[in-house]
């Protein structure tokens, strides 16, 4: 039996690389410190003979017995809320607990696949992103702790492969969205879902022009599962290419929660991107991958799961004043 750890476990992505990597045999060694992470993600896991949970920062030193296969580091604040909160926190992960698991894959003869970002392109002067783009990132700006503990990730995995041909992936996720994103997360699709079922108006930052692309969970975990098992050692853009306004997104979520909320607006949070669209040339090539939930039918795949949140859990809404970082 192939033996994965995967840290992050416990957050929204890396619960469902858990059940993936389970339900294709593998041995999964789960890690997660639960800074953002919930057990509750993972917890239907603990039963089964080849799941183990570790609760582990590993920006501290990381010991694994027996053999690994895989590495999958997944462990990371990802949303604005979190590293706007935990900013060195986020760039600790990135930077010496990426340290930490190279080591550790080295150590293993271990092949060790990494989450970079969309972010990493920053606010694109390139339409769509393609992985030869360089980006534009303001390092010293409010996201730059999590842009920049990304590229650093990045740089580190590359050297690591370069220097002691150490077999790596690297994927950058775009937005991603699907069953156990937290509603007090700060991100788009669970922010508009949560006031919707709270009854609240839905907050649009900026004029609504700025544009996403949502890839649904179970499209992206298969993406990361094809590159991981690649011979392809560069960066491969994992995303839907499916472009929509924040505007018009907050316009089809009120049509699916049935509410009649209003729309206001709220001025723009510094360094907030104004577009954000993938090319996918590369991964249709490589791996013979693109989306195929269309939005329709994730998005009320995720408002089913949302709507079944208990009171509690909808009230648990951890407000952050970006306004502070408004340009």
């Amino acid at each position: 039996m192939k033996r994965v750890l995967i840290t992050g476990a416990a957050g929204f992505l890396g619960s469902h690389l858990c059940d993936l990597f389970v339900k294709e045999g593998y041995h999964v060694i789960a890690m997660d410190n639960l800074i953002t992470g919930r057990l509750k993600n993972i917890e239907h896991l603990f039963p089964l003979e080849n799941f183990e949970f570790h609760n582990h920062d590993v920006s501290k030193f990381v010991h694994v017995p027996g053999k690994l296969d895989y590495i999958l580091h997944f462990a990371s604040p990802a949303s604005p809320i979190d590293y706007l909160k935990i900013p060195i926190q986020t760039l600790k992960v990135g930077s010496l607990g990426t340290h930490n698991l190279l080591g550790l894959a080295r150590v293993k003869n271990a092949r060790m696949l990494i989450a970079s970002t969309s972010e990493v392109y920053g606010d694109p002067e390139v339409h769509p992103q393609n992985e030869e783009y360089w980006g534009n990132v303001d390092p010293i700006g409010p996201r730059g702790v999590y842009d920049e503990a990304k590229r650093f990730q990045e740089a580190m995995t590359m050297a690591y492969h370069r220097f002691h041909n150490l077999d790596t992936r690297i994927v950058r996720i775009f937005n991603t969205y699907g069953p156990r994103m937290r509603l007090n997360d700060g991100r788009v699709l669970p922010a508009f879902i949560g006031q919707a079922l709270r009854g609240e108006d839905l907050t649009v930052f900026g004029d609504g022009k700025q544009t996403r692309s949502f890839c649904y969970v179970d499209d992206l975990i298969e993406g990361i599962y094809r590159l991981l098992h690649s011979d392809y050692t560069n960066p491969v853009n994992i995303g839907n290419p499916d472009e929509i306004t924040i505007g018009e997104f907050a316009e089809e979520i009120i049509k699916l929660t049935g509410t009649n909320q209003k729309v206001i607006y709220k001025p723009l949070p510094l360094n907030d991107p104004k577009k954000r669209r993938p090319d996918i040339t590369k991964a249709k090539a490589i791996l013979d991958w693109e989306p195929k939930i269309a939005r329709s039918e994730g998005l009320n795949l995720t408002y089913d799961y949302f709507k079944k949140l208990s009171k509690e859990e909808l009230s648990e809404v951890d407000h952050y004043d970006f306004e502070k970082f408004i340009n």
